[in-house]
């Protein structure tokens, strides 16, 4: 069984050390995106290596993108319990205000 960093003892460590049992992230997906020249020079400028730059980017971008749809949904569940809520904090405060 080979045991370097591309045989299979390497991607275990990998994914054991990401504290996740998850897909191996070694897998890559060869695909083909279209960009303007000017955005290729800029990516080139920040590293050479585009896939991982925009691996990176996509990753940053999706966790962005879903803490954005985690927040408002929980923006809707506080929404939709507003009222009920208000009269609470409302109840407590008079309730501390009483001698």
């Amino acid at each position: 069984m080979p045991s370097g960093p591309g045989g299979l003892v390497g991607r275990l460590a990998a994914r054991f050390q990401s504290g996740t049992w998850e897909y191996n992230y070694l897998v890559r997906v060869k695909t083909s995106i279209t960009l303007p020249k000017e955005l290729l020079g800029r990516l080139d400028r920040v590293d050479k290596n585009r896939s991982a730059l925009l691996e990176r980017a996509a990753r940053a971008y999706l966790i962005q993108w879903e803490r954005q749809a985690r927040d408002l949904r929980d923006i809707a569940i506080i929404d939709r319990a507003a009222d009920r809520l208000n009269r609470e904090a409302l109840d407590t405060l008079d309730y501390q205000q009483r001698p």
